[in-house]
């Protein structure tokens, strides 16, 4: 009825569908019905700009469309095989569409496996370095690749709108207090229910956080939201094993925030996980901020390079410190 009021051509599902629950409503609606997937699937597809990125967003639109074949073809005979008799030309269609995504996906598989060796060769350099490695993660939109500008005076790509990062960028950042550098790196922005295959088709652009020495979580701070999507990150984070990198929480956009909810000193301390880690307020827009988190980021290191643990919350102990 909805659908009908509105005159709207298609119908939306804030919730992944199977198969079957697609063509079923459908047939059920008179509309084009497509999932919450589908509709991330072709942003990332709008946003991938690198190599790597477009591989790994073409591997989950392959993986999506191949449990999706039988919608395709339903409106061709299936009759059966016998003596003298050829499969029905639905049935043959559909084993060519099958092994042609099947070989497609083996092919991007292939591809993304010579990136991920890539990008291990490069943190293993980092490493001989003895470069502490910083990565910026945080639920879409929360201002991270904006962050990660005005910290290391870059030139990513940052928008108001859903992930306007799929690529991991590194660089540089200068310490003075600590008197050293460290590398820092802009990661894909998560969502709530991110789907498997998402997950999965990124695992070489979210290895850069499961490595990471400290994970900087940015959150949008003026989102009336923003306790869900933090609870939202660390669920993908536990799911790609980086919930045990310590980490501190950057609440970003604090320009944007009611003034009678503005915080009274910009760095406390929150309680995440049962355990109490750094908390910081600032402003990647206005600037507000970024020298205290400098600050903090340069006590850390400093820990660190004394053999210390960075302070909120126990690093890992298999990470023997250098």
């Amino acid at each position: 009825m909805l659908a009908q009021a509105t005159g709207a051509s298609e119908v939306l599902f804030d919730q992944a569908l199977s198969p079957a629950q697609q063509r079923n409503l459908e047939r059920a609606l008179g509309l084009p019905v497509n999932d919450r997937t589908l509709l991330i699937l072709q942003i990332f597809a709008q946003r991938a700009r690198s190599h790597e990125g477009k591989l790994q967003v073409e591997l989950a639109r392959l993986q999506y469309l191949s449990t999706r074949l039988v919608r395709r073809w339903t409106h061709l005979e299936r009759q059966s095989g016998g003596i003298g008799m050829r499969g029905g030309p639905g049935e043959t269609q559909i084993e060519l569409d099958r092994r042609m995504i099947a070989e497609a996906i083996k092919r991007t598989k292939d591809r993304l496996e010579k990136v991920k060796k890539q990008r291990a060769t490069q943190r293993r350099q980092r490493e001989r370095r003895d470069a502490f490695a910083i990565s910026l993660v945080g639920y879409t939109n929360a201002g991270k690749s904006s962050l990660f500008n005005a910290l290391v005076k870059a030139r990513a790509y940052a928008a108001d709108q859903l992930f306007a990062t799929l690529d991991t960028t590194t660089r540089q950042l200068y310490l003075g207090e600590a008197g050293r550098s460290v590398s820092l790196s802009d990661t894909v922005g998560f969502i709530r229910d991110l789907p498997h295959g998402l997950v999965d088709a990124f695992a070489a652009t979210l290895q850069e956080a499961a490595d990471a020495d400290l994970l900087l979580h940015v959150v949008d701070a003026s989102n009336p939201s923003h306790l869900e999507q933090i609870a939202s990150v660390q669920g993908v984070l536990q799911e790609i094993g980086a919930n045990q990198v310590p980490q501190i929480l950057v609440f970003n956009k604090l320009d944007a925030m009611d003034p009678a909810s503005a915080p009274r000193v910009l760095q406390d301390a929150m309680e995440l996980d049962g355990q109490s880690v750094p908390r910081i307020f600032v402003s990647a827009l206005a600037g507000t901020g970024l020298p205290e988190l400098r600050a903090l980021l340069a006590s850390i290191v400093l820990e660190r390079v004394a053999g210390g643990e960075p302070s909120g919350e126990d690093a890992p102990s298999d990470d023997p410190a250098p």
